[in-house]
């Protein structure tokens, strides 16, 4: 049986791997960097002959998620310059089945195979089985999706609520939120919660104490709250904080009753400092609906390969076009 061909590709690395169609175990897993390739065909041919997929065993069906809007035929990379057409790919490369989804509807749809040994519980709770997930993600921007298990398959619930407008809870975050306006005007949630994000909740903190800067990147200020420094510590237990605000937030929008998975690349790196921080409290301090978020598991998602499973399953999922 010829394998199918998955992917999640974002603005740096190109993760490609092959499934057995109808499966969602993907296998022969490599990570290109796209800065080596012209666009996505030159990348897959590479990766195809690198696992002797080629031939009579060259895949026919594929399934790519991208890190950039995807619902137009030309598909323009945010982060990288690949520029290309649907048609084109699947043209070259002669798939018979070719399907292009966006990458955080890759990690809603990969969620649901996620095993149990890569869920780190932060809230324990009782999901309900036949409810909307929540699935949230800080990392270059903020992702957030849905996933609702239909009669027949698992249904994505695409979402740009990373943008909606940040909601200060206290004085403090009034603060943050002038210091936010200064530079940007208009601040969504995803100005705070990225990467970017961290690094100037850090400045803004340097500005409030009349400190200089020690940290120039939102990876130095990780490790400088690990070593210790005041400043940097503040910064990434608020973003957790602000975090848990619009998880909390997004819940009760969404009746999230399935439960939260926290995606992304961020988290994982801050598991340790999950429980010292207030993400929690925020997340459930939502006045007479506390109660509703208190009893909704919350987990970290730390799987590898998480988008590839939701390639693996948007290819033959009858919801995803």
């Amino acid at each position: 049986m010829r394998p199918a061909l998955i992917g999640d590709i974002g603005g740096t690395n190109a993760r490609l791997a092959l499934v057995i169609p109808g499966d969602t175990a993907p296998y022969d897993m490599h990570n290109l960097p796209c800065a080596d390739y012209a666009g996505p065909t030159e990348a897959i041919k590479d990766y195809l002959q690198r696992v002797g997929a080629i031939d009579e065993m060259a895949p026919q069906e594929a399934c790519l998620a991208f890190a950039c809007p995807v619902h137009h035929e030309r598909v323009r990379m945010t982060n990288n310059p690949w520029d290309f057409n649907k048609s084109d790919v699947q043209a070259a490369l002669g798939f018979s089945v070719f399907k292009v989804i966006n990458d955080f509807t890759a990690q809603a749809l990969g969620v649901p195979h996620v095993d149990e040994a890569h869920l780190f519980e932060v809230q324990a709770g009782a999901a309900e089985p036949h409810a909307a997930r929540l699935i949230i993600g800080p990392g270059t921007g903020l992702g957030v999706a849905g996933v609702f298990p239909g009669r027949h398959a698992w249904i994505p619930l695409p979402t740009e609520g990373g943008h909606v407008s940040f909601a200060p809870t206290d004085d403090h975050e009034f603060a943050l939120l002038r210091f936010f306006q200064r530079r940007h005007g208009r601040v969504s949630v995803e100005r705070l919660l990225c990467g970017q994000g961290l690094f100037e909740l850090y400045l803004a903190y340097c500005e409030f104490e009349g400190a200089a800067p020690r940290f120039d990147t939102p990876a130095e200020v990780s490790e400088g709250a690990d070593a210790g420094d005041g400043l940097a510590r503040a910064a990434l237990l608020r973003f957790l904080k602000i975090l848990g605000d619009v998880c909390g937030d997004a819940t009760l929008t969404l009746g999230a009753r399935g439960g939260v998975y926290l995606c992304g690349g961020i988290l994982p790196r801050l598991l340790d400092w999950l429980p010292a921080s207030a993400l929690v409290e925020a997340f459930n301090a939502k006045g007479r609906m506390a109660r509703y978020n208190a009893e909704i598991p919350i987990h970290v998602v730390t799987h590898p390969w998480t988008g590839l499973l939701g390639a693996a399953e948007a290819l033959h999922n009858e919801e995803v076009f």
